[in-house]
């Protein structure tokens, strides 16, 4: 059932993206006067298809559910035929250098025009994130040696405000991928300087070495905040029901020393089977002393057969119509900037090969966000949309890039690029694409293995 999730999730979020790119060339097409024979969902042999309109454009879903096509009248189809005179103007390769480059570049563009609408439709529905606000920070961590010691909320990375954990997180990559400062603006949330705002930097030395394929949070020591545990649920017959703990004790102390959040709690409590711990709780406003002692579980990690509080501090993340129309542009110009870095990572040996992801990986994040729910989904679905943009325009052979390459070379040349150097470079951009298939096959496997 669960294989089905995902791969109804996969389909529903591909095949959309892929129906909005090709719409892209064909609407564009016909609005520069190009006669469309085919626009197809899929490649390969058509399984199945209807013709429609003045020209009677055959609308066709192909064997392989990857990719899709639109078709137009080209001389330069073999299976096209003699063209009638009548037609000739609206032969694709009749049409202007300028025409030609609008029809190619529309599927792309339509990609990151859907991109930015969904983002812009989420900052307008508001979306629920954890805070920026931070943990208390370990004295070993570059974090803690920067300045940072915990409680303090982020509100800006390098001059860019940041209102939720995910944006925090953005802006850090960001400044990793460019091997620059992270300079942190800092307002605090406590004591006698709450409210007050001060600016520590991460710098360039330390924000460089960080491995964009890890947490590179986690990395520099930063995490989230989350309040003093809270006890939801006590199970019955268990370590923390004998103790005397009750559902709604605020955990307060453990043996005299104050417990930061639930984590620290949970930890506490798994590192300890067996021994005897004098928790300190808070029940209807007063404090309560309880002797709690662990029972080992299978692994030999103490256990307390007690739900235990540890959601983040949240906050919601809304603009009105015309900042979220701009956030959703920035987002996702900020994205296919961040993804054409990392592929120049990638080719330099700066970034892992391993990057590289394949129709398996990326189902399985569509089950997942899925089952998170709507607005998970649809922001990867706007990822999604940003990342097929983005490589359909790589100056590669057989994609759009490459031929808008071709035609940027006209422009430049005043006359188009020879036919055989086009059929020797299609086959190259085809023996490319089969090994960067490969390629994302391979990591896709090792991920599932």
């Amino acid at each position: 059932m669960t294989l089905l999730y995902t791969v109804l999730a996969f389909a529903l979020a591909l095949g959309p993206l892929i129906v909005i790119h090709e719409l892209g060339h064909y609407l564009v097409a016909r609005a520069c006067g190009v006669k469309v024979l085919r626009f197809s969902i899929g490649m390969g042999r058509v399984v199945w298809s209807r013709r429609f309109g003045r020209d009677q454009t055959e609308w066709a879903v192909s064997l392989l559910p990857l990719g899709g096509y639109v078709k137009f009248l080209d001389s330069r189809d073999p299976d096209a035929g003699p063209i009638d005179k009548s037609e000739l103007s609206r032969e694709f390769t009749h049409q202007n250098v300028w025409k030609r480059i609008a029809i190619v570049a529309a599927g792309p563009l339509s990609n990151f025009a859907l991109a930015i609408a969904l983002m812009a439709a989420l900052f307008m529905h508001g979306v629920d994130e954890p805070s920026a606000r931070l943990r208390a920070v370990a004295e070993s961590t570059d974090a803690y040696r920067a300045g940072v010691r915990g409680g303090e909320t982020v509100v800006a990375v390098n001059g860019s405000a940041v209102r939720s954990w995910s944006e925090l997180r953005w802006q850090i990559m960001h400044a990793a991928v460019d091997k620059t400062d992270a300079r942190l603006d800092l307002r605090s949330t406590s004591g006698s300087t709450s409210g007050s705002t001060y600016t520590v930097v991460l710098p360039a030395s330390v924000i460089g070495k960080l491995d964009v394929d890890s947490d590179v949070m986690a990395t520099l020591g930063l995490d989230l905040w989350r309040p003093q545990p809270r006890i939801d649920k006590v199970i019955a017959d268990g370590a923390g029901q004998r103790a005397g703990l009750q559902a709604g004790d605020l955990v307060l102390r453990l043996n005299g020393a104050p417990v930061v959040d639930g984590i620290a709690f949970i930890d506490a409590v798994r590192t300890a089977p067996g021994r005897v711990l004098q928790v300190e709780v808070q029940r209807a406003g007063s404090p309560v002393t309880l002797s709690l002692t662990p029972e080992a579980d299978a692994n030999g990690r103490g256990v307390i057969n007690a739900m235990v509080a540890q959601a983040p501090e949240m906050v919601t993340v809304s603009s009105g119509p015309f900042d979220a129309i701009a956030r959703g542009a920035e987002r996702t110009w900020e994205t296919s900037t961040m993804t054409l870095k990392m592929i120049g990572k990638m080719i330099t040996g700066e970034a892992s090969l391993k990057n590289v992801t394949g129709p398996i990986t990326i189902a399985d994040y569509a089950g997942q966000t899925a089952r998170i729910g709507l607005v998970s989904y649809l922001q990867f679905i706007a990822f999604i949309s940003i990342s097929l943009g983005v490589m359909n325009l790589l100056p590669i052979p057989v994609l759009d890039g490459g031929h808008l390459l071709y035609y940027s070379l006209e422009v430049l040349t005043g006359r188009p690029v020879s036919v055989r150097v086009v059929e020797f470079a299609q086959r190259a951009g085809v023996g490319l694409l089969f090994m960067l298939m490969a390629l994302a096959v391979f990591n896709d496997l090792g991920r599932l293995l």
